[in-house]
């Protein structure tokens, strides 16, 4: 079975089906319309909230870390090459902080995701996949 939706799972095609039934003179919708509707939900636009609540913040402060280490690279090199423990300096130091803060930012993303998105982005995907089943398999 093929679907243009892009939210159709063939491991789960099948599972949890119910025999839907139209009335003769109603048309069911047509697949553009349900992504619409389902864009505008207050469901959607919560879980594209909490991501933005999340990403936004979380990027700015990473840009402006990696900024000021690049910026004292270039205009302190006295400060960076300040030694902090032997052969271990300032510059090393902060480097090593960029890969570390890029570990704790993904964790903290991949956290946040399943805690406070995860959820009700899979409810979403469900329903989504119900309304477009009616339509006819997304065709639009």
């Amino acid at each position: 079975m093929y679907s243009d939706d892009p939210w159709y799972d063939a491991l789960a095609s099948g599972w949890g089906e119910t025999d839907v039934t139209h009335a003769p003179d109603a048309a069911p919708p047509v697949a553009k319309d349900v992504y619409l509707e389902v864009q505008r939900s207050a469901a959607f636009q919560e879980v594209r909230g909490r991501y933005r609540r999340f990403v936004m913040p979380a990027v700015a402060v990473f840009l402006a870390w990696y900024v000021a280490y690049v910026v004292a690279a270039t205009t302190a090199p006295g400060l960076m090459a300040r030694p902090v423990a032997g052969a271990v300096n300032v510059a090393m130091v902060a480097g090593l902080g960029q890969f570390l803060t890029t570990f704790l930012l993904t964790w903290a993303y991949v956290r946040h995701a399943r805690l406070r998105r995860d959820r009700a982005a899979l409810e979403l995907r469900w329903e989504m996949q119900e309304l477009t089943r009616v339509t006819g398999g997304g065709a639009s």
